[in-house]
């Protein structure tokens, strides 16, 4: 099965554990079943509105085994980042939760309400409580010279109602007005992931997550394997297309599929096999011989169009031929 020879599982949660309030068909069981595969568990997220207590609670709640310890968030990360950027003792200003703030003040920075507060730093954070005049507070302080820090960068964030704006667009909102790049403290930096590992004393993580620019671009970074998980923001489609550093090394529908036997995906004389499936490459199209709604077909084309492309600095869409000889773009 895909979990053996893995010691640690570093898992992102909205979108591959939960959506919302809602765990994921399948998730928790799977989840359940690591530690009689000898295998830790750590939970790496980039949501900034909550203490790893309440991270750690709103899991066990959902039926999933989890402690403050077992959750590496980067609301801590953006803090130490930020004390590490401005005088001791700086003034702060926060745009985030009540617990960034938590981790804001031990480090010993002093939040301000304002920018007319002279602050020093700028920290900003997902909080769905964010609102217009929060976003103009740090544009103005950050105009004024203010360091910023963004905890993430996710651009959506899985709920349980379907996908909402995360705090990458909330910062996007922010630069527009500015002419100044954040520095960005979580996923897909490779902080976070060799923090957990270390803690736990992984020599073979293996990292999940739904998102390729976030999940599996830090996993990567960090020098991981990488599985993407289609319970979340992105699919098949897209890793196929995705730009190297994004691309994962395993595909799986859900979190089950760690206890299920990998195909194995050989290069043959006629294209990429992978389970029934074969993928071939002539031009800007893959041909595959297999059906659209089969995983592994999608795996073939992956491996294919990867091989004839292994460095893809920006996402390509190729036209894609299925067996049943209807064309479709992505």
């Amino acid at each position: 099965m895909l979990i053996s020879g893995f010691d640690a599982l570093l898992s992102d949660l909205d979108g591959v554990v939960y959506a919302g309030n809602e765990a994921i068909p399948k998730a928790i069981e799977a989840l359940n079943r690591l530690e009689e595969n000898s295998v830790a568990l750590a939970y790496i997220t980039n949501n900034a509105s909550r203490s790893p207590g309440a991270v750690a609670e709103h899991l066990r709640r959902l039926g999933a085994p989890a402690s403050a310890e077992q959750v590496f968030g980067s609301a801590d990360v953006g803090a130490e980042l930020l004390a590490q950027k401005v005088p001791q003792g700086s003034k702060v200003l926060v745009i985030g939760s009540a617990y960034l703030r938590d981790c804001v003040s031990s480090f010993g920075m002093e939040i301000v309400p304002s920018h007319l507060d002279e602050p020093h730093g700028v920290i900003q954070g997902f909080d769905p409580s964010i609102g217009w005049k929060d976003l103009a507070e740090a544009a103005f302080a950050i105009n004024g010279g203010a360091i910023w820090v963004a905890t993430n960068t996710d651009r959506t964030i899985p709920r349980a109602e379907g996908i909402a704006p995360g705090n990458g667009s909330l910062v996007k909102a922010v630069r527009s007005a500015t002419t100044v790049e954040p520095l960005v403290a979580g996923k897909p930096g490779p902080w976070l992931f060799r923090r957990a590992a270390e803690t736990f004393e992984a020599v073979r993580p293996l990292v999940v997550g739904d998102r390729l620019d976030t999940d599996i671009l830090g996993g990567n970074n960090a020098g991981y394997k990488t599985v993407l998980v289609l319970t979340g923001v992105d699919t098949a489609r897209a890793a196929l297309t995705a730009r190297s550093a994004e691309r994962p090394n395993y595909i799986i529908t859900d979190l089950a599929g760690l206890y299920e036997d990998y195909p194995v995906i050989e290069v043959t004389g006629f294209g990429v096999r992978c389970g029934g499936a074969t993928a071939s490459v002539n031009g800007h199209t893959i041909t595959i011989d297999g059906d659209e709604s089969d995983l592994d077909s999608w795996r073939a084309a992956s491996q294919a169009w990867w091989l004839a492309h292994p460095k893809q600095e920006h996402v390509d869409e190729p036209d894609l031929e299925f067996s049943a000889n209807v064309a479709t773009k992505p």
